[in-house]
């Protein structure tokens, strides 16, 4: 209860019970929003702290036991068939190295592009086999066609402590993805489809962060028919840095997103507005909320549906007191080869004065002055979350914008002991581009499975992780 004190000469009673009325109901609204808020960040914290109360392999067994691992070996192949960047391979390496430490038989479980259910040579997973090879500096054996063949099995079977054995790409079977031989989603065919994995091993490690978005056989089911399940190395320490930039950040937190459209990071933009002190939008996304605060976009990609809610977002914004930050130029062409990634020769490429794109021109990347502008609010942010570049990157003409943000992130991480987090294939492709990918605190390898992290979504690999006893 509260108490209130009035003088009480000369003043009508009935004001005051109104007056009385007027304060308790306030409070009472005080307390119910205090409460949703608490609630809200109890939810969030719950969720973080589920995350990392999950088994690692520190709390499992695995000296001389097969240890089925899934892995992220979705790499980038080239005509030749050869790999372009095999940074998902290193990334695994210490879980490999560590079993191998332990003394265990290794056998990598991996899909590789989208093959729809059939067998594709040119998405075989040879290639990686080969790779792997060479980083370990070991054989590394590899069954082709059938991930679940006789001669699959038989290998595992006979794969001895410190050996490793590859299988074939897990997609070349419906079944991963939840689906049957004609394409119908068919749970029971995706849960005997992982039955039959688990079958070669006694073990199960998840190491594949890429993938734990996804409900499928090799993420989610297997854990139901094996015996020890865990998180390896490289999950474990995407779940520390993601979990920990989002629920115990260091302050002043800033959140920069990019990428083509507003309706793919709308619930990661809801989330974010409860967490940071600011946010930058680049990328054509800006050009949307640009709009919808009745600024001229030129022939710029807008999503004309998606104004109203744009605006709403920005509305949210201000209530919560988070800054909200839109490009103030651009750098802006009337003409541009998309396909081939290229600028004609022909085009008229300009800075705009101020935010406002004249017509017959669009948007291809943020402006001199948006960049010192961003550039500031990174200097002084001591949590740092990245996802989708901030321009047309991979055309070096439209490249600064991101390239430079990229640079200041790096600077802020060394030189001011910021914590920086980058996720999505575009923005990791960005920080490379600038060479400050080592300079990063953490670049995680799931593109998908951190946009989800961030919008605040369980994620079914991790929740099928036993927690910690």
């Amino acid at each position: 209860m509260w108490k209130v004190e009035f003088l009480v000469s000369n003043v009508d009673t009935s004001h005051l019970w109104l007056l009385c009325r007027s304060i308790v109901l306030r409070k009472i609204k005080l307390i119910q929003k205090a409460a949703s808020y608490k609630n809200m960040c109890e939810c969030g914290l719950w969720l973080l702290k589920g995350y990392l109360m999950k088994n690692t392999l520190a709390d499992i067994a695995v000296e001389g036991k097969k240890v089925l691992v899934r892995v992220d070996y979705n790499v980038p192949l080239d005509a030749n068939l050869k790999i372009t960047n095999d940074k998902r391979i290193i990334a695994t390496l210490p879980t490999i190295k560590y079993l191998l430490k332990k003394n265990a038989a290794i056998i990598l479980i991996s899909h590789l592009g989208r093959p729809k259910g059939k067998k594709v040579d040119a998405m075989s997973l040879n290639p990686v086999s080969l790779c792997l090879s060479g980083l370990l500096g070991r054989p590394v054996k590899f069954i082709g066609y059938d991930c679940i063949s006789h001669e699959s099995k038989t290998a595992a079977a006979n794969l001895k402590t410190g050996e490793i054995l590859l299988l074939e790409n897990l997609r070349f079977h419906p079944e991963e993805e939840g689906k049957n031989a004609v394409g119908e989603k068919d749970n029971n065919a995706m849960e005997a489809f992982a039955k039959e994995l688990a079958s070669m091993g006694e073990v199960f490690v998840q190491d594949a962060f890429g993938t734990v978005h996804r409900a499928h056989a090799s993420t989610a089911s297997i854990v139901k028919y094996v015996k020890d399940v865990a998180s390896g190395f490289l999950v474990e320490k995407e779940l520390k840095f993601l979990g920990e930039a989002l629920e115990k950040p260091i302050r002043p937190f800033l959140a920069i997103l990019g990428g083509a459209k507003v309706s793919d990071k709308i619930n990661v933009i809801e989330n974010l507005l409860n967490k940071v002190n600011a946010i930058i939008i680049g990328g054509a996304m800006a050009y949307t909320f640009l709009k919808s605060q009745g600024v001229s976009t030129g022939t710029s990609l807008v999503e004309d549906d998606k104004l109203d809610l744009a605006a709403e977002l920005i509305r949210k914004a201000r209530e919560k007191k988070v800054d909200f930050l839109l490009p103030i130029d651009h750098i802006i062409t009337n003409k541009v080869d998309f396909t081939n990634k290229h600028v004609p020769s022909e085009a008229d490429v300009k800075i705009t004065v101020d935010e406002a794109i004249p017509e017959g021109f669009m948007g291809v990347d943020i402006g001199p002055k948006s960049i010192e502008k961003f550039s500031e609010v990174v200097k002084f942010s001591k949590t740092i979350v990245w996802n989708g570049p901030l321009g047309i990157f991979e055309i070096n003409e439209f490249s600064k914008g991101t390239v430079e943000i990229a640079e200041f992130i790096a600077e802020a991480t060394t030189n001011k002991g910021a914590i920086s987090v980058v996720g999505g294939g575009d923005s990791v492709s960005a920080v490379k581009k600038a060479g400050v990918d080592k300079k990063i605190s953490h670049i995680s390898t799931g593109g998908g499975a951190s946009l989800e992290f961030l919008e605040g979504k369980e994620l079914p690999g991790i929740v099928a992780i036993p927690d910690k006893k």
